[in-house]
C-alpha cells in the first residue's frame, strides 16, 4: 500500500493544479485603462480612441469633457458627468479621447476605468481610494429598468451623500441614451396628487451630475463635415453624394455611421486606418 504521506502529497497537487491560480495584484499605477469585473481589474496597455480635432459636429461638448477631464487629470475640482442622447454620436468616444488627450498631457496622472454600476462599485472605490492617481469611472450605455430603484438609489449614493461616495480622486463618467437614465412613461403624468412628484424623483439622479450634456441627432452638414475631417486625415477620396446614399441605407446620420462610410472608403481602396 502506498505510503499515506505520498498519497496525501499527490492528492494536495492535483487539488493546487485543479485550483485556479490566484490573480495577479494589478499595478494601478503602470496603465492608461482598466476594466473591472466587479472583484479584479484587467489592464488595457493602449487607450484606443480618436484624436480629438477629428471629432466633429459636438464642438461644445467636446470642450466641456476635454477641460473637466484635464482639470481632474491635475488635480483641481472637477465634476461627474452625465453624457445622454442620440446614439452614434460620440458619447463613449469622447470619454476615451478627452482621457488619452489628459494622459498625453500629463502622463501617468489619470486612468480610465471601465464598470457596471452592479460590479461591486463601493470595492473599486476603496482600492482606488489608496492609490496616489486619478480616475475616470465610466459607466457606459447605462439605464435601469422601471423597477430598479435599487441601482438608480446606489448611483445617487456613490455620487453625493452616501458614505460609501466615490472618493476625491475619482469621478463618474456616465453614457446613456435618455437624460433621466431610468425608463419614463406616460403614466407618469397622471399621478392624482401631484403629477411632477415621479419624474422630478427620477430626474433626481441626472441632477447629481454637476455637467449633464446632451448630444443630439446629427444635422446633414455636421454628418458631412465628420466625413470631411477624417478623408483628409487619412488621406482618402470621396463624394457627397455617395456618403449621403450611404447614411440613407444605414436609415441614419451620425458620427458612428460617418466612422463606418470611412472605414468602408478605407477599404474600397484596400488600406487600413
Amino acid at each position: 500500500m502506498e505510503d499515506s504521506a505520498v498519497l496525501l502529497a499527490r492528492i494536495a497537487d492535483a487539488l493546487d493544479r485543479l485550483a485556479p491560480p490566484a490573480p495577479l495584484p494589478v499595478d494601478w499605477l503602470a496603465h492608461p485603462a482598466y476594466v473591472w469585473d466587479g472583484t479584479v481589474a484587467r489592464t488595457v496597455p493602449v487607450l484606443e480612441a480618436p484624436a480629438l480635432e477629428l471629432m466633429r459636429g459636438i464642438d461644445k461638448q467636446k470642450a466641456a469633457v476635454a477641460e473637466n477631464v484635464a482639470r481632474l487629470s491635475r488635480g483641481s475640482a472637477a465634476h461627474d458627468m452625465l453624457l445622454w442622447g442620440a446614439r452614434g454620436m460620440g458619447k463613449s468616444a469622447l470619454l476615451r479621447s478627452a482621457t488619452r488627450a489628459a494622459q498625453m498631457a500629463s502622463p501617468g496622472s489619470i486612468a480610465l476605468v471601465q464598470a457596471s454600476p452592479d460590479a461591486g462599485l463601493a470595492q473599486l472605490f476603496a482600492t482606488l481610494r489608496a492609490v496616489e492617481r486619478r480616475f475616470l469611472v465610466f459607466l457606459d450605455d447605462l439605464g435601469f429598468d422601471a423597477g430598479d430603484t435599487d441601482g438608480s438609489r446606489k448611483l445617487r449614493s456613490w455620487l453625493e451623500g452616501g458614505v460609501e461616495a466615490r472618493p476625491a480622486n475619482v469621478r463618474l463618467a456616465v453614457t446613456s441614451n435618455r437624460r433621466a437614465i431610468v425608463e419614463r412613461h406616460a403614466s407618469e403624468q397622471d399621478d392624482p396628487i401631484n403629477p411632477r412628484d415621479a419624474v422630478d424623483d427620477k430626474l433626481a439622479l441626472a441632477d447629481r451630475f454637476g455637467l449633464s450634456l446632451g448630444f443630439h441627432a446629427c444635422p446633414q452638414d455636421d454628418y458631412l463635415a465628420i466625413i470631411a475631417g477624417y478623408a483628409a486625415h487619412y488621406g482618402l477620396a470621396w463624394e457627397e453624394s455617395d456618403a449621403l446614399e450611404w447614411s440613407k441605407r444605414r436609415g441614419a446620420r451620425s458620427g458612428r455611421v460617418a466612422w463606418q462610410y470611412v472605414n468602408e472608403l478605407a477599404g474600397r481602396v484596400g488600406r487600413t486606418i
